[in-house]
């Protein structure tokens, strides 16, 4: 019987250790991630009101 699963004949690059401890770079992570999440509710808002002055309702 024949396996032609890809995973049994590609496997997955080791990732290298950056050194950086677990719940530093979770934190480190999770901090950008808010950053980003509220840049993104701003701008989102801010095109918002662009189309509304064009006479687009969104």
């Amino acid at each position: 019987m024949h396996n032609t699963s890809p995973g049994r004949y590609v496997g997955a690059a080791d990732e290298a250790d950056d050194g950086e401890p677990f719940a530093e770079k979770m934190e480190r992570l999770t901090s950008q991630l808010k950053a980003q999440f509220n840049e993104s509710a701003r701008l989102e808002e801010h095109i918002k009101k662009n189309l509304g002055m064009l006479g687009y309702d969104v």
